[in-house]
């Protein structure tokens, strides 16, 4: 009897730790799908307010369509994210539905258990008192023995009332935990119909933007190779800075006759130098944002063009759209080596960080100059506000000597 009383007890234990496991697990990864779900709705919001504050009469057709492109992405994400939470939650029911019946079974057995125990101990004590079963015994040791006996069965007895009693106490919170999660599903539904229903309206303003275009391409067109031909003229810049201040660089550091093919794309690293090259290295995927707070409006890379997905596009660096009046920071400690000016465009600074610049593009006052020294977080400049469409943009770029770096992979979240 004891022995299948242990063995009761043992499976109940390790079914018990199992589902605390599962359960553990389940709400680690619901609260990693809630912070998910929570960036999606700040970014959209974000979007709404950053690339949506004017009137779309106001801004480019392309523009538009970026943006418009943007927001029916993370729309998209946001909805793939409540589903996961909402198909979570149902199978957090469904386990908390079986844990119920099987507590249910649980607590019936104890109870029975618990009853024909009583009932025993009560037939027991009218037949004989517990003194008599201890006087009766024919040695000291079988008293001794006895003696122990009676002590653990009033253990037994109080651990089987305390076992009732967390039993029911489990029950209760189980069926408080179901209606809650019952609420949480409901709302999660509700929430994802909601976003279904604007991801639909987006869709259809995406569709009546692109009729609009399609009657005419050659305007779409014309904007595509204005937007290129801008791009072109920064990256050729930037670039051909870097070369000069790497050469320039070199010189300083009494090298520049040695250098040779190769070496004349990278920068000699002084001592100094190197230990910023290796802080920055190490802080690769932690650096700040070089706004304050802002939403990325285009990543690094080739991207389809929203309009005509054959035709593809490829971006240096990245654009981070922020408020109006905001400015441009340091990422990281260095030294300004270039100050950008584009015919026909904004101002710009670039900053090495050992072998490594960081340049900030789009700004109408700058507050730094050529061979500054700046730290984390220094102020560079304010970024230029577009009037025609209301939108602050900064383009930022990243590069380790002469070769493109994807910002995305250095720059924390971004």
């Amino acid at each position: 009897m004891l022995c299948k009383r242990i063995f009761f007890v043992s499976i109940f234990l390790f079914t018990t730790l199992l589902s605390v496991q599962v359960v553990y697990g389940q709400t680690n990864e619901q609260k990693a799908l809630e912070v998910k779900r929570e960036q999606l709705q700040k970014e959209i919001n974000e979007i709404n307010r950053l690339l949506f504050a004017e009137k779309k009469e106001k801004g480019n057709v392309l523009d538009q369509m970026e943006a418009l492109d943007q927001r029916i992405n993370v729309r998209q994400q946001l909805i793939r994210v409540t589903n996961q939470q909402s198909n979570l939650l149902n199978r957090q029911i469904n386990a908390n539905i079986r844990n119920i019946s099987k507590l249910r079974e649980d607590l019936e057995l104890l109870k029975d258990e618990y009853a024909t125990m009583i009932r025993k101990s009560y037939q027991n004590k009218s037949q004989q008192s517990r003194l008599m079963f201890l006087l009766s015994s024919e040695n000291f040791f079988q008293a001794f023995k006895r003696m122990q006996y009676l002590k653990q069965y009033t253990e037994y007895r109080k651990e089987q009332g305390e076992k009732i009693i967390s039993k029911t106490e489990e029950l209760t919170q189980l069926n408080v935990d179901l209606t809650k999660q019952r609420k949480e599903k409901d709302q999660l539904i509700a929430e994802n119909n909601k976003a279904r229903a604007e991801l639909m309206k987006e869709m259809k303003s995406q569709k009546e933007l692109l009729g609009s275009i399609r009657k005419n391409e050659s305007k779409y067109a014309s904007a595509i190779d204005r937007k290129k031909r801008e791009a072109r003229k920064i990256d050729q810049q930037i670039e051909k800075l870097i070369r000069s201040a790497i050469a320039a660089s070199n010189k300083k550091v009494g090298k520049g006759a040695k250098t040779t093919k190769v070496s004349s794309n990278k920068f000699v690293l002084t001592p100094e130098a190197t230990l910023v090259a290796k802080n920055f290295s190490a802080n690769k995927g932690k650096l700040i944002w070089p706004v304050e707070k802002g939403i990325k409006s285009q990543g690094f890379g080739v991207y389809k063009d929203p309009v005509y997905p054959g035709i593809k596009h490829q971006s240096n660096g990245v654009i981070i759209a922020t408020d109006e009046g905001s400015t441009a920071r340091a990422i990281f400690e260095g030294e300004v080596i270039a100050i950008l000016s584009v015919p026909g465009g904004n101002k710009g600074v670039q900053i090495k960080h050992g072998n490594y610049i960081s340049t900030y593009y789009n700004l109408s006052d700058l507050y730094v100059k050529k061979g500054d020294k700046v730290g984390i977080k220094t102020e560079l400049g304010k970024i230029y506000t577009n009037r025609s469409n209301g939108q602050t943009r900064l383009k930022f770029y990243l590069y380790q000597n002469t070769s493109r770096l994807n910002p995305e992979e250095w720059v924390y979240q971004l």
